[in-house]
């Protein structure tokens, strides 16, 4: 009975490994663009909500930022046990529930309002919060009735956790987390991809086995950084005894994942001849989102992450000794791409392979400035023959552009760049003059 618990928990744990790269890959495929748009998209206050057309701000990882991976994990690593070894476990643990707490609330909305919306097509009117500071957005919020019910839920849920710890609500706020981080987090080539993963095997080697470090902040950090499944669920003794596999093991090689779908993805489009400064080929029948492709790679890399997660599962078993999931999962999630790239004769194709940054400035047209026209110009723009203005009319004209100059220097911007009170000046100024002519 024991043996078939412990079975289930396993299967359990590589469940809700599989679950959140699965679906947080296929999140992470951004819409088309194309020329035709939706006369919507350039509404910045669209009336209602529409998760085909919403676009998360994502966060980009280089090849510079995937050598440093190790060593920040290390210094974070190393700093959490130095805290847990000297300071209130307690209290440490305290403000690390909280901080997640807040976290949480925000990842378990999020993945809510992605269910609903995914699974019923709901669509809903939108609320706009803009914050404009000297004619720059400095905040824009939108959300809907669905956004607020979703917040509502994940408060209370979050709010259980704290109180009572419960490992189920703990496993929700991990496979928020999970589903976030591999939703927003891109990797922009395989190249930073390889080099993190291989990274972060020689890292989890050293940590785990070279040291104490890992296993004693696992053991002491009470936060939602894993997912955890009880070996019995009725044990006899009412204890109950967990298998856990980190949040790291499932985000890192996660990332990966999902930036081998959208190669599948990128392959699949240039056979088509896919152009975003062009119409949508016609074998995407009008969808920017949610058309069918081939996967070959996402499938061998997620056939690979599951065959070394079962092997991870099955060493820990065998030794009954914790073990670096990534020693396994790195190597396998590599290996796959590289086999399937030669497999397919796509090795140029699979290095050569770059993502656009999605923090790329938005095109500014440039304001034209209008200069001031002499009547000497305007003869000649009609075509007349050119023939020069006299002293009076150059003064004329001089003194006109002097007074409209003035004007607009005295005119208020709708949205003005001073105070209330600097505003005022030129029209206490302009009612002073008039009342002293008067006089």
């Amino acid at each position: 009975m024991a043996e078939a618990g412990l079975l289930a928990a396993y299967a359990a744990i590589g469940a809700m490994a599989v679950a959140p790269i699965y679906f947080g890959s296929f999140s992470s495929l951004d819409r088309l663009k194309s020329m035709h748009k939706k006369k919507r998209e350039h509404d910045e206050f669209g009336e209602f909500s529409d998760s085909e057309d919403e676009e998360d701000e994502t966060e980009a990882v280089s090849s510079e930022d995937a050598y440093m991976f190790p060593v920040y994990g290390s210094v974070a690593l190393f700093s959490m046990y130095l805290v847990f070894k000297y300071l209130n476990t307690e209290w440490v643990n305290f403000l690390l529930s909280a901080y997640f707490a807040v976290l949480g609330v925000a990842a378990l909305a999020q993945v809510g309002v992605r269910i609903v919306k995914g699974t019923t097509g709901l669509k809903l009117p939108l609320y706009h919060v803009h914050l404009v500071h000297r004619h720059k957005t400095m905040l824009h919020l939108r959300f809907s009735n669905l956004h607020l019910a979703m917040l509502g839920v994940s408060m209370v849920l979050t709010g259980v956790y704290l109180f009572s710890k419960n490992w189920v609500i703990s496993n929700l706020l991990g496979l928020a987390f999970s589903f976030s981080a591999i939703t927003l987090i891109r990797l922009d080539s395989f190249k930073s991809g390889m080099i993190m993963l291989a990274g972060l095997f020689a890292y989890d080697i050293f940590w785990v086995f070279g040291t104490e470090v890992m296993v004693s902040v696992a053991k002491n950090f009470d936060a939602p950084i894993k997912v955890v499944f009880p070996k019995d669920v009725f044990p006899a003794d009412g204890k109950l005894q967990f298998t856990m596999l980190g949040l790291g093991d499932i985000v890192v090689p996660g990332i990966f994942l999902a930036l081998a779908l959208r190669f599948d993805r990128h392959q699949y489009l240039a056979n088509l001849g896919y152009d975003k400064e062009k119409a949508l080929p016609k074998a995407l029948n009008g969808k920017h989102r949610g058309f069918g492709f081939p996967v070959p790679y996402f499938t061998s890399c997620m056939g690979a992450y599951v065959a070394g997660l079962a092997t991870t599962i099955s060493v820990m078993h065998v030794f009954k000794a914790a073990q670096p999931a990534l020693l396994y999962l790195s190597p396998a999630c590599i290996l796959a791409v590289v086999a399937t790239a030669f497999a397919r004769g796509e090795v140029k194709q699979v290095f050569a392979y770059t993502e656009e940054s999605k923090d790329e400035e938005k095109d500014v047209k440039p304001t034209k400035t209008v200069a001031p026209t002499h009547r000497y110009n305007l003869r000649k723009s009609v075509g007349a023959q050119a023939t020069p203005a006299s002293a009076g009319e150059l003064a004329d004209d001089e003194q006109e552009v002097a007074n409209v100059a003035k004007v607009l220097e005295e005119t208020v911007d709708p949205i003005a760049n001073v105070s209330d009170t600097e505003s005022k000046k030129p029209k206490a100024k302009r009612a002073a003059k008039k009342t002293k002519a008067k006089k």
